[in-house]
Protein backbone atom coordinates (compact mmCIF):
# COMPACT_ATOMS: atom_id res chain seq x y z
CA UNK A 1 0.00 0.00 0.00
CA UNK A 2 2.74 2.86 0.84
CA UNK A 3 4.37 1.71 -3.09
CA UNK A 4 1.23 2.30 -4.22
CA UNK A 5 0.58 5.52 -2.84
CA UNK A 6 4.34 6.78 -3.43
CA UNK A 7 3.34 5.54 -7.52
CA UNK A 8 0.21 7.74 -7.12
CA UNK A 9 1.61 10.54 -5.52
CA UNK A 10 5.12 10.21 -8.90
CA UNK A 11 2.06 9.92 -11.45
CA UNK A 12 0.65 13.58 -10.13
CA UNK A 13 3.96 15.32 -10.52
CA UNK A 14 4.61 13.92 -13.92
CA UNK A 15 0.96 15.01 -14.69
CA UNK A 16 1.29 18.03 -13.20
CA UNK A 17 5.15 18.50 -15.08
CA UNK A 18 3.71 18.27 -18.11
CA UNK A 19 0.93 20.10 -17.62
CA UNK A 20 3.02 23.33 -17.20
CA UNK A 21 5.39 22.51 -20.19
CA UNK A 22 1.87 22.50 -21.97
CA UNK A 23 0.42 25.85 -20.73
CA UNK A 24 3.52 27.79 -22.40
CA UNK A 25 1.56 27.15 -25.77
CA UNK A 26 -2.10 27.98 -24.95
CA UNK A 27 -3.29 31.59 -25.33
CA UNK A 28 -3.23 33.48 -22.44
CA UNK A 29 -6.86 34.16 -21.99
CA UNK A 30 -7.33 30.84 -22.02
CA UNK A 31 -5.65 30.13 -18.67
CA UNK A 32 -5.63 32.45 -15.29
CA UNK A 33 -2.07 32.99 -13.98
CA UNK A 34 -0.75 31.16 -16.88
CA UNK A 35 -1.18 28.05 -15.48
CA UNK A 36 -4.94 27.73 -13.98
CA UNK A 37 -8.11 26.86 -17.06
CA UNK A 38 -10.73 29.42 -17.21
CA UNK A 39 -14.26 28.91 -17.05
CA UNK A 40 -15.11 27.51 -21.03
CA UNK A 41 -12.11 26.24 -21.88
CA UNK A 42 -12.49 22.54 -22.54
CA UNK A 43 -10.56 19.28 -22.24
CA UNK A 44 -10.74 15.95 -23.78
CA UNK A 45 -8.54 12.98 -24.41
CA UNK A 46 -8.57 11.71 -28.33
CA UNK A 47 -6.84 8.78 -29.51
CA UNK A 48 -4.60 8.90 -32.48
CA UNK A 49 -5.23 6.67 -35.04
CA UNK A 50 -1.59 6.88 -36.70
CA UNK A 51 -0.04 5.69 -33.32
CA UNK A 52 -0.48 2.28 -31.56
CA UNK A 53 -0.95 2.68 -27.49
CA UNK A 54 0.14 4.76 -25.27
CA UNK A 55 1.21 6.83 -27.44
CA UNK A 56 -1.80 7.33 -29.59
CA UNK A 57 -3.44 9.17 -26.56
CA UNK A 58 -3.64 12.70 -27.20
CA UNK A 59 -4.63 15.80 -25.02
CA UNK A 60 -7.11 18.60 -26.63
CA UNK A 61 -8.02 21.12 -24.77
CA UNK A 62 -10.37 23.91 -26.37
CA UNK A 63 -10.30 27.42 -25.08
CA UNK A 64 -13.33 29.58 -25.14
CA UNK A 65 -12.26 31.81 -27.98
CA UNK A 66 -12.06 29.00 -30.17
CA UNK A 67 -9.22 27.02 -32.03
CA UNK A 68 -8.00 23.49 -30.53
CA UNK A 69 -4.60 22.74 -29.01
CA UNK A 70 -3.56 18.81 -29.34
CA UNK A 71 -0.96 17.78 -26.66
CA UNK A 72 0.97 14.24 -26.99
CA UNK A 73 0.53 13.37 -23.78
CA UNK A 74 0.79 9.12 -23.99
CA UNK A 75 3.76 10.08 -26.10
CA UNK A 76 5.28 11.88 -23.56
CA UNK A 77 4.34 9.25 -20.77
CA UNK A 78 5.65 6.23 -22.73
CA UNK A 79 9.31 8.65 -22.69
CA UNK A 80 10.02 8.27 -19.29
CA UNK A 81 9.50 4.45 -19.50
CA UNK A 82 12.98 4.03 -18.11
CA UNK A 83 12.33 5.80 -14.97
CA UNK A 84 9.04 3.88 -14.37
CA UNK A 85 11.40 0.76 -15.18
CA UNK A 86 13.33 1.38 -12.27
CA UNK A 87 11.20 2.58 -9.53
CA UNK A 88 9.27 -1.18 -10.44
CA UNK A 89 12.43 -2.63 -9.88
CA UNK A 90 13.07 -0.88 -6.37
CA UNK A 91 9.11 -1.79 -5.61
CA UNK A 92 9.81 -5.21 -6.24
CA UNK A 93 13.16 -5.71 -4.17
CA UNK A 94 11.48 -3.62 -1.46
CA UNK A 95 8.76 -6.39 -1.71
CA UNK A 96 11.20 -8.87 -1.75
CA UNK A 97 12.56 -7.92 1.63
CA UNK A 98 15.93 -6.98 0.07
CA UNK A 99 16.47 -3.85 2.05
CA UNK A 100 14.42 -4.86 4.93
CA UNK A 101 16.33 -5.24 8.13
CA UNK A 102 14.55 -8.04 8.77
CA UNK A 103 17.15 -9.77 6.30
CA UNK A 104 20.34 -8.66 8.09
CA UNK A 105 19.11 -9.62 11.54
CA UNK A 106 18.20 -13.26 9.82
CA UNK A 107 21.67 -13.38 8.39
CA UNK A 108 23.79 -12.10 11.58
CA UNK A 109 21.09 -14.62 13.74
CA UNK A 110 22.22 -17.43 11.82
CA UNK A 111 25.21 -18.61 13.24
CA UNK A 112 23.30 -18.32 16.57
CA UNK A 113 20.82 -20.57 15.34
CA UNK A 114 23.20 -23.09 13.97
CA UNK A 115 24.88 -23.16 17.51
CA UNK A 116 21.42 -23.61 19.07
CA UNK A 117 20.64 -26.24 17.00
CA UNK A 118 23.78 -28.12 17.67
CA UNK A 119 23.89 -27.70 21.15
CA UNK A 120 20.37 -29.21 21.21
CA UNK A 121 21.32 -32.32 18.85
CA UNK A 122 24.29 -32.95 21.38
CA UNK A 123 21.84 -32.58 24.48
CA UNK A 124 19.47 -34.94 22.71
CA UNK A 125 22.80 -37.72 21.80
CA UNK A 126 23.86 -37.86 25.76
CA UNK A 127 26.96 -36.36 25.54
CA UNK A 128 28.52 -36.35 28.92
CA UNK A 129 27.66 -39.92 29.52
CA UNK A 130 29.54 -42.15 31.88
CA UNK A 131 31.67 -43.81 29.87
CA UNK A 132 32.77 -40.26 27.79
CA UNK A 133 33.95 -38.88 31.12
CA UNK A 134 35.76 -41.96 31.73
CA UNK A 135 37.99 -41.66 28.76
CA UNK A 136 38.36 -37.66 29.43
CA UNK A 137 39.71 -38.79 32.94
CA UNK A 138 41.50 -41.18 31.74
CA UNK A 139 43.43 -39.01 28.72
CA UNK A 140 44.01 -36.01 31.46
CA UNK A 141 46.09 -38.51 34.07
CA UNK A 142 48.13 -39.46 30.88
CA UNK A 143 49.01 -35.97 29.91
CA UNK A 144 51.28 -34.04 31.68
CA UNK A 145 53.81 -30.91 32.00
CA UNK A 146 56.17 -32.35 29.74
CA UNK A 147 54.04 -34.27 27.60
CA UNK A 148 51.17 -31.59 26.71
CA UNK A 149 48.71 -33.21 24.85
CA UNK A 150 45.13 -34.59 25.95
CA UNK A 151 43.53 -37.32 23.42
CA UNK A 152 40.06 -39.36 23.83
CA UNK A 153 39.06 -40.07 20.18
CA UNK A 154 35.61 -38.54 21.27
CA UNK A 155 34.65 -36.16 18.28
CA UNK A 156 32.20 -34.24 20.99
CA UNK A 157 35.08 -34.17 23.67
CA UNK A 158 37.07 -32.38 20.82
CA UNK A 159 36.75 -28.23 22.12
CA UNK A 160 37.27 -29.44 25.92
CA UNK A 161 40.55 -31.50 24.32
CA UNK A 162 41.69 -28.21 22.74
CA UNK A 163 41.21 -25.84 26.18
CA UNK A 164 43.52 -28.62 28.14
CA UNK A 165 45.93 -28.99 25.88
CA UNK A 166 46.17 -25.03 25.34
CA UNK A 167 46.50 -25.03 29.19
CA UNK A 168 49.16 -27.66 28.96
CA UNK A 169 51.37 -25.73 26.49
CA UNK A 170 51.42 -22.96 28.69
CA UNK A 171 51.90 -24.70 31.61
CA UNK A 172 54.76 -26.44 30.06
CA UNK A 173 56.61 -22.31 28.75
CA UNK A 174 55.99 -21.00 32.17
CA UNK A 175 58.00 -24.28 33.50
CA UNK A 176 60.44 -23.92 30.03
CA UNK A 177 60.87 -20.57 31.31
CA UNK A 178 61.62 -21.11 35.20
CA UNK A 179 64.22 -23.87 34.21
CA UNK A 180 66.19 -21.30 31.85
CA UNK A 181 65.86 -18.74 34.56
CA UNK A 182 67.07 -20.64 37.13
CA UNK A 183 69.65 -22.18 34.81
CA UNK A 184 70.77 -18.42 33.65
CA UNK A 185 70.80 -17.33 37.62
CA UNK A 186 73.27 -20.27 38.37
CA UNK A 187 75.41 -19.39 35.60
CA UNK A 188 76.04 -15.96 36.51
CA UNK A 189 76.36 -16.44 39.95
CA UNK A 190 78.85 -19.08 39.49
CA UNK A 191 81.51 -16.62 37.95
CA UNK A 192 81.84 -14.45 40.95
CA UNK A 193 81.53 -16.85 43.50
CA UNK A 194 84.42 -18.98 41.46
CA UNK A 195 86.36 -15.85 41.77
CA UNK A 196 85.44 -15.35 45.61
CA UNK A 197 86.34 -18.66 46.10
CA UNK A 198 90.01 -18.04 44.09
CA UNK A 199 90.68 -15.31 46.25
CA UNK A 200 90.06 -16.45 49.59
CA UNK A 201 92.14 -19.10 48.22
CA UNK A 202 94.98 -17.03 47.99
CA UNK A 203 94.67 -15.05 50.96
CA UNK A 204 94.72 -17.97 52.62
CA UNK A 205 98.02 -19.43 51.04
CA UNK A 206 99.98 -15.86 50.99
CA UNK A 207 98.14 -13.22 51.94
CA UNK A 208 98.33 -13.46 55.57
CA UNK A 209 102.48 -12.26 55.01
CA UNK A 210 101.97 -10.45 51.70
CA UNK A 211 100.76 -6.75 52.02
CA UNK A 212 100.07 -6.74 48.24
CA UNK A 213 98.29 -10.09 47.84
CA UNK A 214 96.13 -9.06 50.93
CA UNK A 215 95.21 -5.70 49.61
CA UNK A 216 94.56 -7.02 45.79
CA UNK A 217 92.56 -9.16 46.73
CA UNK A 218 90.35 -7.02 49.68
CA UNK A 219 90.05 -5.02 46.49
CA UNK A 220 88.34 -8.09 44.31
CA UNK A 221 86.27 -9.38 47.07
CA UNK A 222 84.40 -6.14 47.41
CA UNK A 223 83.95 -5.77 43.85
CA UNK A 224 82.43 -9.36 43.32
CA UNK A 225 80.75 -8.78 46.28
CA UNK A 226 78.55 -6.13 44.95
CA UNK A 227 78.46 -7.43 41.92
CA UNK A 228 76.92 -10.94 43.35
CA UNK A 229 74.83 -8.17 45.47
CA UNK A 230 73.32 -6.46 42.39
CA UNK A 231 72.02 -9.13 40.61
CA UNK A 232 70.99 -11.14 43.67
CA UNK A 233 68.43 -7.87 44.18
CA UNK A 234 67.80 -7.68 40.16
CA UNK A 235 66.60 -11.34 40.59
CA UNK A 236 64.74 -11.07 43.90
CA UNK A 237 62.82 -8.14 41.76
CA UNK A 238 62.00 -9.83 38.66
CA UNK A 239 60.96 -13.01 40.66
CA UNK A 240 58.30 -10.49 42.69
CA UNK A 241 57.32 -8.83 39.62
CA UNK A 242 56.66 -12.45 37.56
CA UNK A 243 54.82 -13.14 40.95
CA UNK A 244 52.74 -10.33 41.15
CA UNK A 245 54.23 -8.90 44.74
CA UNK A 246 55.53 -5.79 42.73
CA UNK A 247 53.16 -2.67 43.42
CA UNK A 248 53.69 0.80 42.30
CA UNK A 249 52.91 3.59 44.04
CA UNK A 250 51.71 6.19 41.32
CA UNK A 251 52.03 9.85 41.68
CA UNK A 252 52.65 13.01 39.12
CA UNK A 253 56.10 12.38 38.04
CA UNK A 254 57.20 15.45 35.69
CA UNK A 255 59.69 12.96 33.17
CA UNK A 256 61.81 16.14 32.23
CA UNK A 257 62.94 16.67 35.89
CA UNK A 258 63.18 12.85 36.88
CA UNK A 259 65.56 12.68 33.26
CA UNK A 260 67.19 15.55 34.29
CA UNK A 261 68.23 13.86 37.86
CA UNK A 262 69.20 10.75 36.20
CA UNK A 263 71.59 12.95 33.82
CA UNK A 264 72.91 14.59 36.97
CA UNK A 265 73.40 11.35 38.77
CA UNK A 266 75.35 9.93 36.06
CA UNK A 267 78.00 13.06 35.31
CA UNK A 268 79.05 12.65 39.16
CA UNK A 269 79.55 8.94 39.15
CA UNK A 270 80.59 8.42 35.67
CA UNK A 271 83.04 11.64 34.62
CA UNK A 272 84.20 9.63 31.87
CA UNK A 273 81.27 10.71 29.42
CA UNK A 274 79.49 13.42 28.48
CA UNK A 275 75.92 13.64 29.21
CA UNK A 276 73.69 16.01 27.24
CA UNK A 277 69.94 17.10 28.09
CA UNK A 278 67.47 17.35 24.80
CA UNK A 279 64.67 19.38 26.17
CA UNK A 280 60.97 20.38 24.91
CA UNK A 281 61.24 24.26 24.82
CA UNK A 282 57.44 24.24 24.89
CA UNK A 283 56.90 22.77 28.45
CA UNK A 284 58.83 25.45 30.49
CA UNK A 285 55.35 26.23 31.97
CA UNK A 286 53.14 23.82 31.39
CA UNK A 287 52.70 19.96 32.25
CA UNK A 288 52.85 18.71 29.72
CA UNK A 289 55.61 16.14 30.57
CA UNK A 290 53.55 15.33 33.74
CA UNK A 291 52.43 11.58 33.95
CA UNK A 292 51.20 9.09 36.84
CA UNK A 293 53.55 7.05 37.55
CA UNK A 294 56.45 5.37 40.25
CA UNK A 295 58.98 7.81 40.15
CA UNK A 296 61.36 5.71 41.98
CA UNK A 297 60.75 2.60 39.40
CA UNK A 298 60.57 4.56 36.61
CA UNK A 299 63.82 5.99 37.83
CA UNK A 300 65.43 2.72 38.40
CA UNK A 301 64.60 1.74 34.56
CA UNK A 302 66.14 5.04 33.21
CA UNK A 303 69.26 4.41 35.11
CA UNK A 304 69.83 0.72 33.67
CA UNK A 305 69.17 2.26 30.49
CA UNK A 306 71.82 5.10 30.95
CA UNK A 307 73.96 2.66 32.31
CA UNK A 308 74.04 0.34 29.50
CA UNK A 309 74.34 3.13 27.17
CA UNK A 310 77.41 4.17 29.47
CA UNK A 311 79.12 1.09 29.56
CA UNK A 312 79.30 0.16 25.82
CA UNK A 313 80.43 3.63 24.52
CA UNK A 314 84.18 4.80 24.38
CA UNK A 315 85.18 7.26 27.18
CA UNK A 316 84.69 10.65 25.95
CA UNK A 317 82.11 10.18 24.04
CA UNK A 318 78.57 11.72 24.66
CA UNK A 319 75.30 9.88 25.79
CA UNK A 320 72.27 12.02 25.05
CA UNK A 321 68.65 11.93 26.95
CA UNK A 322 65.88 13.88 25.43
CA UNK A 323 62.06 14.20 26.83
CA UNK A 324 59.39 14.87 24.41
CA UNK A 325 55.57 14.54 23.80
CA UNK A 326 54.04 12.74 21.13
CA UNK A 327 49.96 12.62 20.99
CA UNK A 328 49.13 11.20 23.97
CA UNK A 329 52.71 9.82 25.31
CA UNK A 330 55.54 11.45 26.74
CA UNK A 331 59.46 10.57 24.91
CA UNK A 332 61.98 9.75 26.59
CA UNK A 333 65.42 9.09 24.66
CA UNK A 334 68.69 8.03 25.68
CA UNK A 335 71.30 7.96 22.63
CA UNK A 336 74.87 7.04 22.97
CA UNK A 337 77.85 6.52 20.27
CA UNK A 338 78.79 3.70 21.28
CA UNK A 339 79.40 0.05 19.57
CA UNK A 340 75.49 -0.71 18.50
CA UNK A 341 74.64 -3.66 17.69
CA UNK A 342 73.32 -5.90 14.77
CA UNK A 343 69.18 -6.35 14.05
CA UNK A 344 69.50 -9.50 15.29
CA UNK A 345 71.10 -9.28 18.49
CA UNK A 346 68.88 -5.72 19.46
CA UNK A 347 66.02 -8.14 18.90
CA UNK A 348 67.02 -10.32 22.20
CA UNK A 349 68.56 -7.41 24.00
CA UNK A 350 65.04 -7.26 26.52
CA UNK A 351 65.97 -10.88 27.42
CA UNK A 352 66.89 -11.63 30.38
CA UNK A 353 70.49 -12.31 30.90
CA UNK A 354 71.30 -11.95 27.30
CA UNK A 355 74.24 -10.14 26.33
CA UNK A 356 75.56 -10.04 22.76
CA UNK A 357 79.14 -11.43 22.04
CA UNK A 358 80.68 -8.25 20.66
CA UNK A 359 79.17 -6.91 23.90
CA UNK A 360 81.42 -9.71 26.41
CA UNK A 361 84.17 -8.73 24.31
CA UNK A 362 83.65 -5.00 25.55
CA UNK A 363 83.10 -5.64 29.10
CA UNK A 364 82.52 -8.01 31.51
CA UNK A 365 80.35 -5.38 33.83
CA UNK A 366 76.72 -5.80 33.97
CA UNK A 367 73.95 -8.47 35.15
CA UNK A 368 72.40 -8.60 31.72
CA UNK A 369 69.35 -8.27 33.60
CA UNK A 370 68.84 -4.26 33.72
CA UNK A 371 66.86 -3.61 30.16
CA UNK A 372 64.84 -6.78 31.21
CA UNK A 373 63.73 -5.05 34.32
CA UNK A 374 63.77 -1.62 32.47
CA UNK A 375 61.45 -2.96 30.32
CA UNK A 376 58.99 -5.00 32.63
CA UNK A 377 58.81 -1.09 34.37
CA UNK A 378 57.58 0.27 31.57
CA UNK A 379 55.36 -2.14 30.70
CA UNK A 380 53.70 -1.84 34.30
CA UNK A 381 53.24 2.05 33.67
CA UNK A 382 51.54 1.23 29.97
CA UNK A 383 54.46 2.10 28.17
CA UNK A 384 57.05 0.58 25.28
CA UNK A 385 60.57 0.54 24.65
CA UNK A 386 61.76 1.20 20.77
CA UNK A 387 65.55 0.16 19.91
CA UNK A 388 67.13 1.78 16.92
CA UNK A 389 70.83 0.53 16.79
CA UNK A 390 73.22 0.48 13.96
CA UNK A 391 77.19 -1.30 14.18
CA UNK A 392 79.76 1.62 15.13
CA UNK A 393 77.17 4.55 14.81
CA UNK A 394 75.48 3.86 18.27
CA UNK A 395 71.75 2.94 19.84
CA UNK A 396 68.79 5.00 20.83
CA UNK A 397 66.28 3.63 23.34
CA UNK A 398 62.94 5.62 23.46
CA UNK A 399 60.80 4.93 26.11
CA UNK A 400 57.12 6.10 25.46
CA UNK A 401 55.20 6.36 28.40
CA UNK A 402 51.41 7.60 28.22
CA UNK A 403 50.01 10.76 30.01
CA UNK A 404 46.34 11.90 30.87
CA UNK A 405 46.97 15.38 28.69
CA UNK A 406 47.49 16.39 25.14
CA UNK A 407 50.54 18.74 24.18
CA UNK A 408 53.03 19.17 21.30
CA UNK A 409 56.32 20.73 21.41
CA UNK A 410 59.40 20.48 19.42
CA UNK A 411 62.95 19.45 20.87
CA UNK A 412 65.81 21.41 21.29
CA UNK A 413 69.23 20.14 22.34
CA UNK A 414 71.04 22.10 25.64
CA UNK A 415 74.52 21.64 27.08
CA UNK A 416 73.87 22.85 30.46
CA UNK A 417 75.01 21.16 33.98
CA UNK A 418 71.71 21.33 36.00
CA UNK A 419 68.72 19.38 34.59
CA UNK A 420 66.08 21.89 33.67
CA UNK A 421 62.31 21.60 34.02
CA UNK A 422 61.48 22.22 30.35
CA UNK A 423 60.15 19.09 28.64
Amino acid sequence: MRWVVVDLLVLLAVLLALWVGYARYLPADALAAGLVPVEGTGFGLTVDPTYSLPASLVLRVTPAGGGAWLFPVGGDLAALWPVAAALALVEVLSLLGVFSDVRRVRRRLRPLNALALRAESLGARGIMDASKIESLEQAIERASVDSPQVSTGVDDLASIEVALNGLLRQMQEAKLQQIRFVSDASHELRTPIAVVQGYVNMLDRWGKDDRAVLEESIAALKVEGAHMQELVEQLLFLARGDSGRNTLELSRVDLAALVGEVAEESRMIDPDHVYVLRFDASATTDDSCVVTADASMLKQALRAIVQNAARYSEPGTKVTLGVGTEDDVVLCTVRDEGIGMSPEDASHVFERFWRADAARDVSREGTGLGLAIAQWIVGRHGGTIELVSREGVGTRFTVRIPRPERSEGGLRETGGTRAGRAC
